[in-house]
């Protein structure tokens, strides 16, 4: 690895996680909002009080699962980070609206990497956001996942999505300090995003999230 990626440490659940991950090496934070499933979800109340405390050269991701341009919006009103993560989704008339709406509001997709067909899915919506999210969700099942599985997925998939589209990618899904450095030598991407990996007990665990950065840096 010849440079750092971009950390964003998500599931964020109080100011005190917040803070750690910041101290940490964290450029970004992670606040999720309702979901069908998965760790992290916190209310928009909290949401809006954790980003009061976030400094400003700290970048902040609202996760929806939101499919409509209004109901985003308005959900960005009541949370207004530096970014959405679109967990779901998305029509790419949403996007647009979403653009005109939220002009200083990054953007930045989802897409669950099941198959080569997520690759002409990255590549697609790729064209409408500013950077798209490698997860392994599963949107099939009857109660969909969105996130925060745990699971790692087919590496040389993201790899390929990396090399195809012309926005940053992210990568998730099953990282932690055991296997990043793997992780970016295989994939490349422009940064990477930590849940489960460096949690016990659902809750931000300091040594966990350490050597995951100490492997990082090593790296």
């Amino acid at each position: 690895m010849h440079s750092l990626p971009f950390v964003k440490v998500c599931c964020i659940s109080s100011v005190r996680e917040a803070q750690l991950a910041i101290a940490c090496g964290a450029s970004a934070l992670g606040l999720v909002s309702h979901m069908p499933s998965g760790p992290g979800v916190i209310d928009e109340a909290l949401i809006a009080e954790i980003l009061q405390t976030v400094p400003s050269h700290i970048a902040t991701f609202l996760l929806t699962s939101e499919q409509s341009a209004d109901l985003i919006v308005a959900q960005h009103r009541r949370c207004p980070t530096t970014a959405i993560q679109l967990c779901e989704q998305i029509l790419p008339e949403v996007h647009s609206k979403l653009r005109r709406a939220l002009p200083e509001v990054q953007l930045v997709q989802v897409i669950h990497v099941r198959d080569e067909r997520s690759v002409e899915e990255a590549r697609n919506a790729s064209e409408h956001v500013d950077a798209i999210l490698l997860d392994s969700g599963n949107l099939d099942l009857i109660i969909k996942e969105l996130g925060g599985t745990g699971r790692v997925h087919d590496w040389s998939i993201s790899r390929t999505i990396c090399e195809t589209v012309n926005v940053p990618v992210f990568l998730a899904g099953g990282l932690n300090a055991n296997n990043i450095r793997a992780a970016i030598l295989e994939v490349g991407p422009y940064g990477v995003d930590l849940c489960s990996g460096v949690r016990t007990d659902k809750h931000l665990d300091e040594t966990k999230l350490k050597a995951f950065f100490k492997e990082l840096k090593i790296g």
